[in-house]
């Protein structure tokens, strides 16, 4: 199983591009209303991206500077996954819901979340609840929390699973083992 969280793309989640092992930077993060010294530091850790040291400390510090910025928490996410710091990677995703159901009075009962998140799911902070939702249940998988993952893959699913990459959280883990994984 672990192999096949491994190879899942951060893409179903708009993840920056990461080819090989270096992450490409947009220039320009034009659309992060963060000031120059946040996308500095953003643009740095994704320089510094060999260095996972130096590069978290940049991520550190852009979080820091940025206190609840949702694209910074997002950026933060991301990067924490793909350095398998997945901990962390959780603990961010889990603010940026905390961040979305705060400023949008959204109720944490899933029977009273459901139908709310199904009727805005085309609005943006809730399509970034959606998509840190789903992350956070992937997340889960690689620390090993399957039972709870595949809670929310069908949460997800249920409301748009190709969209927010429920469906492929969950054709993951309700995959057969791999051969050479037994």
């Amino acid at each position: 199983m672990s192999h096949s969280l491994d190879t899942l793309s951060l893409q179903s989640f708009s993840a920056e591009t990461v080819s090989g092992s270096t992450v490409t930077s947009h220039p320009a993060l034009s659309w992060y209303n963060v000031s120059a010294e946040v996308k500095s530091l953003l643009q740095l850790a994704a320089a510094h991206w060999e260095d996972t040291q130096t590069s978290a400390d940049y991520i550190n510090q852009a979080l820091e500077k940025a206190g609840d910025n949702p694209d910074v928490l997002v950026s933060a996410y991301r990067y924490f996954f793909y350095k398998r710091n997945d901990p962390l990677a959780l603990q961010v995703a889990q603010k940026v819901l905390h961040l979305v159901r705060t400023s949008e009075q959204l109720p944490e009962a899933w029977e009273q979340l459901y139908p709310i998140l199904t009727s805005r799911r085309e609005e943006s902070t809730i399509r970034l609840y959606l998509s840190a939702y789903s992350a956070s249940g992937l997340i889960l998988a690689r620390l090993g929390a399957v039972a709870q993952a595949r809670e929310i893959a069908n949460q997800v699913s249920a409301i748009d699973g190709k969209e927010f990459g429920g469906d492929v959280i969950l054709n993951i883990l309700n995959a057969p083992p791999d051969e050479d994984e037994e």
